[in-house]
């Protein structure tokens, strides 16, 4: 299980465009067991909490998918909503929502930030049992494809919680198993490898950070776990129960026993604390950003943008200003590279924006590409279409 992360909440990432390294979290009770206290939206880039959205203590609606109706749970058991043992959480960004499993139980639950109703996701495919650590689900992340995804101890059940009609789904895509390469340091063993948290990359890959510190690097196409090294700069004692993403491309860590964030840099693991406050117990935690992403490394162009990313109206915005003149061309991709839309468009002032209509896109993740005159790409930028 979340090796040392029993107390359990973290928080949630927050959409505020002026404080893009907000995250949600799951936070715990200062208890030395896993014990949910609240959902909550932390200022990664000052270590500072911010709104408590949901808590053990809220009334709880919760609406059954396969029930088709509201439901009352048991508030004494590991199986509902408020359950004592939340250590999974991801950021639904296409709707909003925070998506979470309590560790002993199978059900999924989706939670409205805004109306604070609860969807449950009842299911056979998890198969989680409170007497095997192996099988509880203790990492969790958004994939680049706009998906969730929930991976237990072991690796032996990696869910894929997708939205068909309305409807959530969930696959179980197989078991990870460790790379020939990994020796002594076992994806699949509890010393090394259980706990934790993970992140996603843009090729819809995945980093797993064990409780123990370990980083392993999960390659979805052959469901391999290559490890990666150990994070440096962090205590001894420290464990390792929560990350995300920040909007440089960094990982935040935080831990189920009080201490402090750190910002961990991917490439050389090389852990940097920091400030803000160290007494927070973090189960898990979520954001909306991903590493490597190459639509954010290669947004270099002061001169033009997309607005709004997150698109619900069935249009975006095209802002130019200096330097950007005459015929672009945008293409819109899907996140398995097929080109959905193509549309050219003639700039005439230095600064100007241009509506752009989405015409017949399908709800999910887009790529938008713009290139100039000559072909060169000169813009990339990921968007989120929701209606």
């Amino acid at each position: 299980m979340k090796k040392h992360l029993f107390p359990l909440f973290l928080l949630l990432l927050g959409v505020n465009a002026h404080a893009q390294q907000d995250f949600f979290a799951i936070v715990g009770k200062d208890t030395q067991s896993i014990t949910f206290n609240d959902f909550r939206i932390i200022d990664a880039a000052n270590g500072t909490s911010g709104e408590k959205i949901f808590s053990a203590g809220s009334p709880a609606k919760v609406f059954s998918q396969t029930r088709k109706g509201i439901v009352a749970e048991d508030k004494n058991t590991y199986n509902n909503s408020q359950a004592i043992t939340l250590a999974a959480l991801a950021y639904e960004s296409s709707n909003n929502n925070l998506v979470y499993m309590p560790m002993f139980s199978s059900n999924i639950y989706i939670l409205n930030p805004q109306t604070k109703e609860i969807t449950l996701i009842e299911n056979n495919t998890a198969r989680v049992t409170s007497c095997d650590i192996n099988s509880h689900i203790t990492r969790m992340a958004t994939g680049y494809n706009g998906n969730i995804y929930a991976v237990n101890n072991a690796g032996t059940q990696f869910l894929e919680i997708s939205k068909k009609d309305g409807q959530y789904v969930v696959n179980d895509l197989g078991i990870i198993k460790d790379d020939s390469s990994n020796g002594k340091n076992s994806f699949t063993a509890m010393d090394t490898g259980f706990g934790g948290d993970m992140i996603a990359d843009s090729d819809n890959n995945f980093y797993v950070f064990s409780a123990s510190g370990n980083v392993f690097k999960v390659i979805t196409k052959d469901l391999k776990a290559k490890f990666v090294g150990k994070i440096a700069g962090i205590p001894d004692n420290y464990s390792v129960n929560g990350s995300a993403v920040n909007a440089q491309g960094k990982v935040v860590i935080a831990s189920a026993k009080g201490g402090a964030l750190y910002e961990v840099d991917l490439t050389t693991l090389q852990a940097k604390q920091l400030p803000g406050e160290q007494g927070l117990h973090i189960y898990d935690l979520a954001s909306k950003y991903f590493v490597n992403d190459k639509a954010t490394a290669s947004n270099n162009f002061a001169n033009i943008d997309i607005y709004p990313t997150k698109v619900d109206e069935h249009y975006i915005n095209i802002h130019t200003t200096k330097n950007i003149k005459g015929n672009i061309q945008l293409n819109i991709f899907d996140m398995s590279g097929k080109n959905v839309m193509t549309q050219n468009l003639t700039v005439k002032d230095n600064s100007s924006d241009e509506r752009v209509y989405l015409k017949g896109l399908l709800s999910g993740a887009y790529m938008v590409n713009i290139t100039n005159e000559s072909g060169k790409a000169i813009f990339n930028k990921k968007i989120l279409v929701t209606k």
